[in-house]
């Protein structure tokens, strides 16, 4: 079983940067492949980023590349969302996952663990 706690979101306004955070219980976080998921009011969950297992590998939705950065630490069990530039359609309630797979990828069905949720809103 792993518990998965996000935090970091907040109000900001366009064009500016937020980390999140997601910290993971358990001894076997670096088996797990991480991902970052996002839900907008009145849309489906939709995948971020993905980080594998090792860290050596990742995964990012177009919309996000070379915006938002992940990156995990196996040694303190948590896993890291740099996002910059943010725009409106960024809002959403963001989402971090565990995957046993160990290999980042981005569909839902793959991830056994889910958080909460931290609320990210981006005003124009």
């Amino acid at each position: 079983q792993v518990q998965l706690v996000e935090s970091g979101g907040g109000l900001v306004q366009a064009g500016d940067s937020l980390r999140l955070s997601c910290a993971a219980s358990g001894r076997t976080f670096s088996t797990y492949a991480m991902g970052w998921f996002r839900q907008a009011l009145g849309n489906q969950r939709a995948f971020v980023v993905a980080i594998s297992a090792s860290g050596g590998s990742t995964s990012y939705a177009e919309s996000v590349k070379g915006r938002f950065t992940i990156s995990r630490d196996n040694a303190n069990n948590t896993v890291y969302l740099q996002m910059n530039s943010l725009k409106p359609e960024d809002t959403a309630v963001y989402y971090c996952a565990a995957s046993r797979l160990g290999a980042a990828t981005y569909r839902v069905r793959s991830y056994d663990y889910w958080g909460q949720g931290t609320q990210v809103t981006v005003s124009s």
